[in-house]
């Protein structure tokens, strides 16, 4: 296995540097004689190959059993047509495989994950079929989890509590996200139909989809389905289909189809049905969150808000469930505030909060320590460990001050027409001394990210601002009283410190290929001393 994996990578590596497909690889795979010369992966016409014909019975595998159809297609892109990312990519599959097979019930799985339990198929048709409430369901979505995940979860990338508890309460008030991927679709249901109570489907009639043509001519009548003009003055991406003009489609793809009646299910099992890859630097990771947020921030400021479009269609605690995902970016900006703020007021001893001796500082205390309490016992319960939850605020902190102000900063700038909007496809192929330091779990920053300035900056503006404070309250002997009143200011910013203790390290510590470059190091610190000295006068 190994060495035809080699073998494969060199022919991609190869194709890829030449920029054309060799003669032999020509004459191995019929569909590459589609590739012509000038193509490119943005620019080339249909290429489909029907590589397994399910009619055709000397098609079996080792035990003799029949295989079913397989079918490779690469749709047609132009310059001058926009191909709408994956939901373009999906709605050309669900044309094309309708004119095959046809099938009442359609699989989503993304190309980084495999299935991990064979019960998943029988468990969702379970659902969609059931006699009762079958009818009313559009899709079953399973999890999306990882395989490659470590201990503690360095990144944050499982989500722990959506996937164990939020998503589960949003199955109660008509089901949760379609989160892209591991979700079994109700093709009907995908292709615009509205859910009406009295239709049922009969099950139990024949499901096959007679072809009658031939390989060669049902090749030929699918790449016109496939063609960047067959949607041109058509309902695919709008009344069929996934829906097009957002990063996430996927998400405005299953509140869309639940405005129309339908129900969800999410189904997670002990044994995980669908894993996948996370990415193992914190590059990826940022970059992931940041398309992420980019994407539910044009759902705020489009017709396809939970708010607008579920209106009077879906109940007021769907509403709220998608509203929470949709407005996750706007926690940039308290997050930057919290963080900046108390640290800078701190140097001219401006007093943010109740003192001790304070009054007020009772429901103060309570409040942090009710909520980090819980928040601590809801993600034990929920299988993480302490040291997972503690790596689970500094993401949750630097996701916030960098990929989602990223992500409002980039919203802003199209809005001005500054930028246009792209699909960034998270990269999770790394070397192996990557590899070594995500299984130690080291944080990997390797890169001169802007993402990575701003954390940087953030980490050492409040070092140097409790540093300098503890200096002056040394060297000037400021009595007990003041040191009281800023002690929450203190806590705070000594808070923000010890999340950032990797930062530190890769900043000034490390000399492994996996630190921050000395062009963000020098940056960040003339920046945060800059704020800093400013501050104090």
């Amino acid at each position: 296995m190994l060495k035809l994996y080699k073998d494969m990578e060199n022919r991609v590596e190869t194709v890829t540097t030449q920029g054309e497909i060799t003669e032999e690889m020509r004459k191995a795979h019929k569909g590459y004689l589609e590739w012509v010369l000038g193509s490119n992966p943005r620019d080339h016409q249909t290429i489909l190959q029907i590589l397994i014909d399910g009619r055709d019975h000397n098609f079996v595998d080792m035990e003799g059993k029949q295989l079913p159809t397989l079918v490779y297609m690469a749709r047609e892109k132009r310059f001058h047509y926009h191909h709408n990312f994956k939901a373009g990519a999906m709605n050309a599959l669900i044309r094309v495989s309708s004119q095959i097979s046809n099938g009442e019930i359609i699989l989503n799985v993304d190309c980084d994950m495999y299935s991990n339990n064979s019960e998943s198929v029988r468990d969702a048709l379970c659902f969609l079929m059931d006699e009762e409430k079958g009818n009313e369901i559009a899709y079953v979505q399973y999890p999306q989890v990882i395989n490659n995940n470590t201990k503690n979860d360095i990144y944050g990338s499982l989500i722990r509590i959506g996937i164990e508890l939020e998503l589960h309460g949003l199955d109660g008030y008509g089901g949760p996200l379609y989160v892209g991927t591991g979700c079994f679709h109700r093709r009907e249901a995908l292709c615009g139909r509205k859910y009406n109570k009295e239709y049922k489907r009969d099950w139990k009639r024949e499901n096959t989809k007679k072809v009658k043509f031939n390989v060669k001519e049902l090749e030929e009548k699918l790449k016109g389905l496939s063609s960047c003009t067959y949607e041109v003055k058509t309902g695919w991406g709008k009344e069929m289909g996934l829906v097009y003009g957002c990063p996430v489609e996927d998400v405005v793809t299953g509140l869309t189809i639940k405005c129309r009646g339908w129900r969800a299910i999410y189904f997670n099992p002990a044994r995980r049905s669908f894993l996948g890859l996370a990415p193992t630097t914190l590059a990826q990771a940022l970059l992931q969150h940041k398309r992420w947020c980019e994407g539910h921030f044009k759902i705020v400021f489009s017709k396809h808000y939970s708010l607008w479009q579920g209106h009077g269609r879906i109940k007021a605690g769907l509403q709220i469930g998608y509203c929470i995902y949709n407005m996750w970016g706007f926690n940039c900006i308290p997050t930057l505030c919290y963080i900046i703020i108390p640290s800078l007021c701190l140097l001219q001893g401006i007093v943010l909060f109740p003192s001790i001796s304070s009054p007020w500082f009772i429901p103060l205390a309570y409040l942090v320590i009710a909520k980090y309490t819980y928040s601590i016992g809801e993600f034990l319960f929920c299988g993480g460990t302490l040291q997972g939850w503690w790596n689970d605020q500094r993401m949750w902190m630097s996701r916030r001050t960098s990929s989602y102000l990223f992500a409002l900063i980039d919203l802003i700038l199209q809005a001005l027409g500054f930028s246009k909007s792209a699909f960034l496809i998270t990269a999770k192929v790394t070397d192996t001394d990557v590899s070594q330091r995500y299984e130690k779990e080291i944080m990997e920053f390797g890169i001169p990210s802007p993402l990575f300035l701003i954390l940087a900056t953030l980490a050492l503006l409040n070092l140097f601002s409790l540093v300098m404070m503890s200096f002056k309250s040394v060297v000037m002997n400021t009595k007990a009283g003041d040191l009281e009143a800023l002690s929450m200011q203190m806590l705070l910013c000594g808070t923000v410190v010890a999340l950032n203790l990797p930062v530190y390290q890769a900043l000034f510590l490390r000399k492994d290929k996996g630190h921050i470059p000395s062009p963000i190091t020098f940056k960040s610190v003339v920046l945060s001393l800059s704020a800093c000295i400013m501050s104090s006068y």
